[in-house]
């Protein structure tokens, strides 16, 4: 997945939700109901969410240092993480907060304006639906065969899967909002707003957990991808190399991959040409998986020690 493609999901999340925001507070100030302030507070945040995926990717773009030499692409991962906490704390906890006080204290909704939350519900459930119709489409090209689900488990590069999370997240909570408001309408009792509340409330807090344990194996450093660490086996055996012993991968940011491996070189020949085997074993690898930028390469004798020493 490019990092533009991402950028292009986030910015059709955040004109989504910003403009969702505005219309659910009017709605929450002009009926009170707890399921359109649940969902006013979810907006925004998930438009702070969309503002720190952004800041992340310009600051991973920072030029590698003496200080982090292997550069600042894990920026990226540590604003996703950011942002499952966001979602945890300020859309989930509220929202739970929130339809406890309003089981404590249920109320109906004026009747002069009872039609607004409605209307904005279903106008927000039409935004929302755009916003991850496009984030689908930008995913599709980058997920190729797998499924969504297995898509978001397997991305290195996070902003996608978290904007995926985030808009389904934001459509299944706008269904529990107009479930909770329209049943409120009906019977005029709130319990159902604080029902819808809750259900919201829940929902966020899921999605957050989620989003945190994907972001965390991201920040603790994930291996390259099934495909990608078999094309580099293929890519390392070649003329002057005739074994891989020992071969580990690292993503140091969602386009950069460091591969360090021990490869078997033959008895008989000279430093020049084991230095001429590495050097074009690392042109095979770079032509083979593009994002491995940063390759070490140790040549040994094979032997059953070598293979079973560590590397």
């Amino acid at each position: 997945m490019s990092h533009e493609g991402g950028n292009k999901a986030i910015v059709a999340a955040l004109v989504a939700n910003l403009s969702i925001a505005v219309l659910k507070f009017l709605a929450y100030f002009l009926t009170l109901s707890s399921s359109m302030l649940a969902e006013g507070i979810h907006s925004v945040a998930d438009s702070g969410n969309q503002l720190l995926l952004l800041l992340g990717g310009k600051k991973a773009k920072r030029q590698a240092s003496p200080e982090h030499p292997f550069g600042y692409g894990r920026e990226r991962y540590f604003y996703a993480f950011v942002v499952s906490i966001v979602l945890f704390s300020v859309g989930g906890l509220f929202a739970l907060y929130e339809a406890y006080e309003k089981f404590q204290h249920p109320h109906g909704m004026d009747p002069q304006w009872a039609w607004v939350p409605l209307v904005v519900l279903v106008g927000a459930i039409a935004l929302e639906g755009r916003s991850f119709f496009v984030a689908v489409k930008e995913s599709n090209t980058a997920r190729g065969k797998h499924s969504l689900v297995q898509y978001i488990k397997s991305a290195k590069a996070p902003e996608l899967p978290v904007i995926l999370l985030e808009d389904a997240a934001a459509l299944v909570g706008l269904v529990f909002a107009l479930f909770g408001v329209t049943l409120t309408i009906i019977t005029g009792n709130g319990l159902w707003d604080a029902a819808g509340t809750a259900l919201i409330g829940l929902l966020l807090v899921c999605v957050a957990v989620i989003l945190a344990l994907e972001t965390k194996s991201l920040l603790l450093g994930e291996s390259a991808t099934v495909e990608d660490v078999r094309a580099v086996e293929a890519a390392l055996v070649g003329p002057g190399v005739s074994k891989i012993i020992h071969l580990k991968t690292l993503h140091l940011g969602p386009e950069e991959l460091l591969v360090a491996a021990k490869i078997a070189v033959l008895e008989c020949e000279t430093g020049a040409q084991i230095a001429t085997a590495i050097n074009d074993a690392e042109k095979r690898v770079r032509a083979a998986v593009p994002i491995a930028k940063v390759i070490y390469l140790e040549p040994d004798i094979y032997s059953d020690n070598a293979a079973s020493a560590k590397p």
